[in-house]
């Protein structure tokens, strides 16, 4: 399990990201070159609190020197904080059960300087209690196709929110979603739709129709992804 902040998941040439750190944290640490797997993939300015992701390798480092030893090699904005062994089989990807997001908004006129890229700023006040009226829609098994970006190559849009809440801490505005699998920017275009009931620009009993009709301009816009967490990820 690790956590990141801000960088991009997947590897690319000559950029930046999460992967090809680690994959070259523990090339210095062992000699081996491994491929990282992760649970999934979350775009450069998207927080991950709790990824988890795993690899193959023969070293005889302790397991419980592990962690220690790849944060060694690693850049302080990315830290293992713990490292197990698993079966042979076992996927991070393919064997996830379930995954927690969460999308903060801070609700201020002024915003923040210190976690300006921690949240997204609304400065117009936000009817909170709509927001918690409509959330509750999305729980249960829905095609959520209006809710994806563009180009997304799932093969089905049907996915599963097991838990779904919107609450207030102060001047941010928590937004958290649980479920079997989440689509392409899905979390980000949900939390926008929420913020345009708060607006008041979408009744919370629309919330239905705008999932029924698969339509993605009947919902919000897509967030940016610096109010983005991915809290936990699931196996049993």
């Amino acid at each position: 399990m690790m956590e990141k902040i801000s960088i991009g998941w997947q590897k690319q040439p000559n950029k930046l990201n999460i992967q090809g750190e680690i994959e070259r944290a523990i090339f210095e640490i062992t000699g081996e070159e491994v491929e990282v797997n992760a649970s999934g993939r979350t775009d450069a300015g998207v927080h991950a609190l709790g990824q988890v992701a795993n690899f193959k390798t023969n070293t005889k480092i302790e397991i419980e020197k592990m962690a220690y030893a790849i944060n060694s090699k690693l850049k302080k904005s990315i830290r293992i904080k713990k490292a197990e062994e698993v079966d042979s089989d076992f996927h991070s990807r393919y064997k996830c059960k379930e995954k927690t997001y969460r999308y903060i908004v801070n609700n201020s006129e002024q915003g923040t300087a210190i976690y300006r890229g921690l949240e997204y700023q609304v400065s117009q006040k936000l009817d909170v209690q709509a927001m918690k009226n409509a959330i509750k829609y999305f729980i249960g098994e829905h095609d959520f196709k209006g809710f994806k970006a563009s180009g997304t190559s799932s093969k089905s849009s049907v996915r599963t929110i097991y838990k779904a809440e919107v609450r207030q801490e102060g001047e941010r505005i928590i937004i958290e979603l649980t479920g079997n699998g989440f689509l392409y920017n899905m979390v980000r275009i949900i939390s926008g739709t929420l913020v345009d009931v708060g607006l008041g620009k979408i009744k919370p009993e629309d919330i239905p129709s705008i999932i029924e009709s698969k339509n993605r301009e009947r919902a919000g816009k897509t967030l940016p992804p610096h109010g983005l967490y991915l809290v936990e990820v699931k196996y049993n």
